[in-house]
């Protein structure tokens, strides 16, 4: 669901394990909010944007798509 986030942590080689370690969750529950299962917290927003990728536009990182396994 959030392609330009899981494209931004690749581009700077951050594994979902580590992303989980940054927020201080599990990596599944990374997965689960970057599929759009759970919602991010306005902390773990924050966290991201400021802390982890503030090279880029928070709503670019945080832009909904299409999930990929849904037909068109």
């Amino acid at each position: 669901m959030y392609k330009n986030l899981r494209t931004a942590l690749y581009a700077k080689g951050i594994s979902l394990k580590q992303y989980a370690e940054f927020l201080g969750i599990s990596e599944k529950t990374v997965q689960n909010k970057l599929k759009g299962i759970t919602d991010f917290s306005y902390t773990e927003f924050k966290l991201t944007c400021t802390g982890l990728l503030p090279e880029y536009n928070a709503d670019y990182l945080f832009m909904e798509s299409m999930p990929e396994n849904l037909p068109a």
